[in-house]
Protein backbone atom coordinates (compact mmCIF):
# COMPACT_ATOMS: atom_id res chain seq x y z
CA UNK A 1 0.00 0.00 0.00
CA UNK A 2 3.03 2.42 0.65
CA UNK A 3 4.27 1.32 -2.71
CA UNK A 4 1.08 2.27 -4.56
CA UNK A 5 0.43 5.48 -2.33
CA UNK A 6 3.99 6.57 -3.61
CA UNK A 7 3.57 6.01 -7.21
CA UNK A 8 0.45 8.20 -6.69
CA UNK A 9 1.83 11.20 -4.89
CA UNK A 10 4.88 11.28 -7.46
CA UNK A 11 2.76 11.31 -9.99
CA UNK A 12 3.60 14.38 -12.82
CA UNK A 13 0.03 15.34 -12.39
CA UNK A 14 0.04 15.56 -8.50
CA UNK A 15 3.66 17.38 -8.21
CA UNK A 16 2.16 20.01 -10.73
CA UNK A 17 -1.28 20.44 -8.91
CA UNK A 18 0.81 20.83 -5.70
CA UNK A 19 2.99 23.49 -6.67
CA UNK A 20 -0.33 24.96 -8.91
CA UNK A 21 -1.62 25.78 -4.96
CA UNK A 22 1.69 26.26 -3.78
CA UNK A 23 2.28 29.65 -6.41
CA UNK A 24 -1.49 29.84 -6.23
CA UNK A 25 -1.33 30.75 -2.64
CA UNK A 26 1.86 33.12 -2.69
CA UNK A 27 0.00 35.07 -5.59
CA UNK A 28 -3.25 35.30 -3.63
CA UNK A 29 -1.25 37.06 -0.79
CA UNK A 30 0.65 39.04 -3.05
CA UNK A 31 -2.66 40.20 -4.79
CA UNK A 32 -4.52 40.45 -1.27
CA UNK A 33 -1.39 42.90 -0.60
CA UNK A 34 -1.65 45.00 -3.71
CA UNK A 35 -5.76 45.49 -2.94
CA UNK A 36 -5.75 46.20 0.82
CA UNK A 37 -2.11 48.50 -0.01
CA UNK A 38 -2.38 50.16 -2.97
CA UNK A 39 -5.93 49.95 -4.17
CA UNK A 40 -8.07 50.05 -1.76
CA UNK A 41 -6.23 53.51 -0.18
CA UNK A 42 -6.39 55.19 -3.42
CA UNK A 43 -10.19 54.61 -3.26
CA UNK A 44 -10.56 55.29 -0.25
CA UNK A 45 -8.67 59.30 -1.24
CA UNK A 46 -10.95 59.61 -4.13
CA UNK A 47 -14.25 58.79 -2.10
CA UNK A 48 -12.74 61.64 0.80
CA UNK A 49 -10.00 59.26 2.72
CA UNK A 50 -12.64 56.41 4.01
CA UNK A 51 -11.64 52.88 4.58
CA UNK A 52 -13.40 50.58 2.94
CA UNK A 53 -12.31 47.77 5.46
CA UNK A 54 -14.24 49.49 8.57
CA UNK A 55 -17.81 49.90 6.94
CA UNK A 56 -20.41 47.34 8.33
CA UNK A 57 -24.08 48.08 9.88
CA UNK A 58 -24.30 46.79 13.20
CA UNK A 59 -26.95 43.97 13.84
CA UNK A 60 -26.56 44.22 17.89
CA UNK A 61 -27.70 46.28 19.85
CA UNK A 62 -25.00 45.76 22.30
CA UNK A 63 -22.44 47.41 19.12
CA UNK A 64 -21.72 50.63 20.13
CA UNK A 65 -21.25 52.95 17.13
CA UNK A 66 -18.07 54.32 15.49
CA UNK A 67 -15.64 51.44 16.56
CA UNK A 68 -13.81 49.78 14.20
CA UNK A 69 -14.64 46.88 12.23
CA UNK A 70 -12.39 44.12 14.12
CA UNK A 71 -13.88 45.85 17.63
CA UNK A 72 -17.18 45.83 16.80
CA UNK A 73 -17.62 42.15 15.54
CA UNK A 74 -16.33 41.29 19.02
CA UNK A 75 -19.29 42.91 20.63
CA UNK A 76 -22.14 41.33 18.77
CA UNK A 77 -22.66 40.77 15.02
CA UNK A 78 -22.17 43.33 12.08
CA UNK A 79 -22.80 43.32 8.74
CA UNK A 80 -19.65 43.94 7.53
CA UNK A 81 -19.68 45.16 3.73
CA UNK A 82 -16.93 47.04 3.92
CA UNK A 83 -14.93 43.89 4.03
CA UNK A 84 -17.10 42.39 1.31
CA UNK A 85 -16.25 45.09 -1.00
CA UNK A 86 -12.70 44.12 -0.56
CA UNK A 87 -12.85 41.17 -0.99
CA UNK A 88 -15.29 41.81 -4.18
CA UNK A 89 -12.23 43.58 -5.13
CA UNK A 90 -9.58 41.57 -4.63
CA UNK A 91 -11.56 38.51 -6.25
CA UNK A 92 -11.73 41.05 -9.98
CA UNK A 93 -8.43 41.58 -9.57
CA UNK A 94 -7.41 37.65 -9.51
CA UNK A 95 -9.74 36.82 -12.18
CA UNK A 96 -8.33 39.56 -14.47
CA UNK A 97 -5.10 38.61 -14.02
CA UNK A 98 -5.49 35.11 -14.49
CA UNK A 99 -7.20 35.62 -17.75
CA UNK A 100 -4.52 37.79 -18.75
CA UNK A 101 -1.88 35.03 -18.20
CA UNK A 102 -4.12 32.54 -19.79
CA UNK A 103 -4.60 34.41 -22.82
CA UNK A 104 -1.43 35.00 -22.86
CA UNK A 105 -0.52 31.74 -22.95
CA UNK A 106 -3.06 30.55 -25.58
CA UNK A 107 -1.18 33.20 -27.93
CA UNK A 108 1.46 31.32 -27.38
CA UNK A 109 0.76 27.93 -27.26
CA UNK A 110 -0.86 29.07 -31.05
CA UNK A 111 1.94 30.83 -32.51
CA UNK A 112 4.60 28.51 -32.27
CA UNK A 113 4.34 26.62 -35.93
CA UNK A 114 3.87 22.64 -35.59
CA UNK A 115 6.22 20.61 -36.83
CA UNK A 116 5.11 18.46 -40.00
CA UNK A 117 4.48 14.51 -38.88
CA UNK A 118 6.85 12.29 -40.48
CA UNK A 119 5.56 10.45 -43.60
CA UNK A 120 6.15 6.19 -42.62
CA UNK A 121 7.86 5.33 -45.22
CA UNK A 122 5.46 2.60 -46.72
CA UNK A 123 3.12 5.53 -47.58
CA UNK A 124 5.96 8.07 -49.01
CA UNK A 125 6.70 5.07 -51.24
CA UNK A 126 2.61 4.61 -51.88
CA UNK A 127 2.73 8.33 -52.85
CA UNK A 128 5.37 7.99 -55.14
CA UNK A 129 4.04 4.99 -56.89
CA UNK A 130 0.77 6.51 -57.62
CA UNK A 131 2.38 9.77 -58.74
CA UNK A 132 4.75 7.77 -61.56
CA UNK A 133 1.02 6.23 -62.50
CA UNK A 134 -0.68 9.35 -62.74
CA UNK A 135 1.92 10.65 -65.31
CA UNK A 136 2.17 7.05 -67.22
CA UNK A 137 0.02 8.09 -70.32
CA UNK A 138 -3.13 5.55 -70.75
CA UNK A 139 -3.62 3.41 -73.62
Amino acid sequence: MLEEFKKFALRGNVVDLAVGVIIGAAFGAIVNSAVQDIFMPVIGAVTGGLDFSNYYIPLSSKVQAGLPYVDAKKQGAVLGYGQFLTLTLNFLIVAFVLFLVIRAMNRLQHAQPKEPEAVPADVKLLSEIRDLLAEKPRI
